[in-house]
């Protein structure tokens, strides 16, 4: 932990326990009270390359999935236009790229359905 970011470590021993010279401690005890920071800790998030703790990621999918229900009812809704951006896929920098394709006709979408198909192995 220390080698990884000693700072952060510091500022979680300051935090959590008061400590500010952990180095006055034996070595030993630095070792359990490190141990014993909580996940979402500077030092333990650095460690498991979170950017954002797991709570706050369960509230952000909440928060997706009821305004996902909620834009279900209205008129943007019901014609699939607008849909709510997602929470989480901004926390996690995650962009989510639409391709959409437009057809002049039957016979246009038909070919590129069938050329589709071909190309993934399935049948029309």
């Amino acid at each position: 932990m220390i080698q990884t970011d000693e700072e952060a470590l510091i500022c979680d021993l300051a935090e959590t326990y008061h400590i500010v010279d952990y180095r006055a401690l034996p070595a030993s005890k630095v070792a359990i009270l490190a141990g014993g920071l909580r996940d979402d800790s500077r030092i333990k998030m650095i460690l498991s390359h979170q950017e954002i703790a797991f709570d706050t990621l369960v509230l952000a999918g909440i928060l997706d999935r009821l305004s996902l229900l909620y834009w279900a009812q209205t008129k943007d809704g019901q014609k699939g236009a607008n849909p709510p951006v997602s929470i989480v896929n901004k926390l996690l920098h995650k962009e989510v790229e639409r391709q959409e394709l437009v057809f002049s006709s039957g016979e246009d979408f038909e070919k590129a359905k069938r050329a589709l198909l071909e190309k993934i192995g399935g049948e029309s």
